[in-house]
Protein backbone atom coordinates (compact mmCIF):
# COMPACT_ATOMS: atom_id res chain seq x y z
CA UNK A 1 0.00 0.00 0.00
CA UNK A 2 1.12 3.34 -0.81
CA UNK A 3 2.53 5.44 1.85
CA UNK A 4 1.91 8.84 3.01
CA UNK A 5 4.34 11.67 4.32
CA UNK A 6 3.46 15.19 5.43
CA UNK A 7 6.10 17.50 5.82
CA UNK A 8 5.18 20.85 7.16
CA UNK A 9 7.12 23.59 8.49
CA UNK A 10 5.15 23.07 11.79
CA UNK A 11 4.93 19.87 13.64
CA UNK A 12 1.55 20.34 15.06
CA UNK A 13 -0.11 21.30 11.70
CA UNK A 14 1.56 17.94 9.88
CA UNK A 15 0.18 16.07 13.41
CA UNK A 16 -3.25 17.39 12.26
CA UNK A 17 -3.31 16.04 8.92
CA UNK A 18 -2.20 12.90 9.64
CA UNK A 19 -4.63 12.83 12.20
CA UNK A 20 -7.40 13.84 9.57
CA UNK A 21 -6.12 11.88 6.95
CA UNK A 22 -5.33 8.50 9.27
CA UNK A 23 -9.33 8.81 10.48
CA UNK A 24 -10.73 8.39 6.34
CA UNK A 25 -8.34 5.11 6.00
CA UNK A 26 -7.12 3.69 9.24
CA UNK A 27 -4.90 1.04 7.14
CA UNK A 28 -2.56 3.40 5.08
CA UNK A 29 0.46 4.38 7.03
CA UNK A 30 0.29 8.64 7.25
CA UNK A 31 3.72 9.62 8.99
CA UNK A 32 4.23 13.73 10.06
CA UNK A 33 7.42 15.03 9.18
CA UNK A 34 6.92 18.19 10.37
CA UNK A 35 9.05 20.97 12.39
CA UNK A 36 12.43 20.36 13.73
CA UNK A 37 13.84 17.70 15.96
CA UNK A 38 14.28 20.32 18.60
CA UNK A 39 10.67 21.74 18.48
CA UNK A 40 10.81 24.83 16.03
CA UNK A 41 9.14 25.95 12.74
CA UNK A 42 11.12 24.48 9.77
CA UNK A 43 11.84 21.68 8.16
CA UNK A 44 14.77 18.92 8.35
CA UNK A 45 15.70 16.90 5.79
CA UNK A 46 17.10 13.99 7.23
CA UNK A 47 14.04 14.36 9.49
CA UNK A 48 11.79 13.56 5.87
CA UNK A 49 14.19 10.69 4.80
CA UNK A 50 13.82 8.86 7.50
CA UNK A 51 10.24 9.21 7.75
CA UNK A 52 9.79 8.27 4.38
CA UNK A 53 12.00 4.90 4.78
CA UNK A 54 9.07 4.29 7.88
CA UNK A 55 6.84 5.36 5.46
CA UNK A 56 7.52 2.72 2.53
CA UNK A 57 6.41 -0.71 2.15
CA UNK A 58 7.34 -1.36 -1.04
CA UNK A 59 4.60 0.55 -3.15
CA UNK A 60 6.22 3.90 -2.77
CA UNK A 61 5.37 6.98 -0.65
CA UNK A 62 3.55 10.26 -1.69
CA UNK A 63 5.07 13.41 -0.10
CA UNK A 64 3.40 16.81 0.80
CA UNK A 65 4.92 19.48 1.53
CA UNK A 66 3.74 23.15 2.65
CA UNK A 67 5.69 26.00 1.63
CA UNK A 68 8.99 26.29 -0.43
CA UNK A 69 12.02 25.09 1.70
CA UNK A 70 10.25 22.13 2.51
CA UNK A 71 10.10 21.05 -1.42
CA UNK A 72 13.80 21.75 -1.16
CA UNK A 73 14.43 19.83 2.30
CA UNK A 74 11.74 16.97 0.79
CA UNK A 75 14.10 16.82 -2.58
CA UNK A 76 17.27 16.92 -0.64
CA UNK A 77 16.03 14.04 1.60
CA UNK A 78 14.55 11.99 -2.12
CA UNK A 79 18.35 12.59 -3.17
CA UNK A 80 19.87 10.82 0.09
CA UNK A 81 17.58 7.64 -0.24
CA UNK A 82 19.18 4.38 -2.39
CA UNK A 83 18.56 4.54 -6.35
CA UNK A 84 15.79 2.24 -5.80
CA UNK A 85 14.02 3.78 -3.17
CA UNK A 86 13.95 7.59 -5.49
CA UNK A 87 12.22 5.79 -7.78
CA UNK A 88 9.13 5.18 -5.81
CA UNK A 89 9.07 8.85 -3.56
CA UNK A 90 7.04 11.27 -5.67
CA UNK A 91 6.16 15.16 -4.53
CA UNK A 92 2.54 16.24 -4.58
CA UNK A 93 1.77 19.20 -6.07
CA UNK A 94 -1.52 20.11 -4.16
CA UNK A 95 -3.33 21.18 -1.06
CA UNK A 96 -1.60 19.91 2.04
CA UNK A 97 -5.01 19.40 3.57
CA UNK A 98 -7.31 18.22 1.24
CA UNK A 99 -4.64 16.48 -0.90
CA UNK A 100 -3.55 14.22 2.11
CA UNK A 101 -7.32 12.86 2.46
CA UNK A 102 -7.83 12.50 -0.60
CA UNK A 103 -4.82 10.29 -1.17
CA UNK A 104 -4.85 8.21 2.14
CA UNK A 105 -8.90 7.07 0.52
CA UNK A 106 -7.10 6.44 -2.62
CA UNK A 107 -4.00 4.32 -1.21
CA UNK A 108 -6.67 2.42 1.18
CA UNK A 109 -8.61 1.07 -2.37
CA UNK A 110 -5.10 -0.06 -3.15
CA UNK A 111 -4.24 2.19 -6.16
CA UNK A 112 -0.83 3.17 -7.19
CA UNK A 113 1.80 5.56 -6.01
CA UNK A 114 0.97 7.41 -9.77
CA UNK A 115 -2.79 6.81 -9.14
CA UNK A 116 -2.51 8.11 -5.81
CA UNK A 117 -0.51 11.39 -6.79
CA UNK A 118 -2.97 12.26 -9.40
CA UNK A 119 -6.14 12.19 -7.16
CA UNK A 120 -4.40 13.99 -4.53
CA UNK A 121 -3.23 16.98 -7.36
CA UNK A 122 -6.91 17.03 -8.81
CA UNK A 123 -8.02 17.61 -5.27
CA UNK A 124 -7.07 21.39 -5.79
CA UNK A 125 -9.51 21.96 -8.18
CA UNK A 126 -12.24 21.06 -5.01
CA UNK A 127 -15.19 23.28 -4.58
CA UNK A 128 -15.60 23.93 -1.58
CA UNK A 129 -18.90 25.66 -1.36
Amino acid sequence: MVGIVIVSHSAMISEGVVELSSQMAEDVKILSAGGTDDGRIGTDAIKIKDTIEKADDGDGVLVFVDLGSAVINTQLAIDMLDNDMQERVLIANGPIVEGAVVAAVQASIGSNLEEVKKSAEESKDMNKI
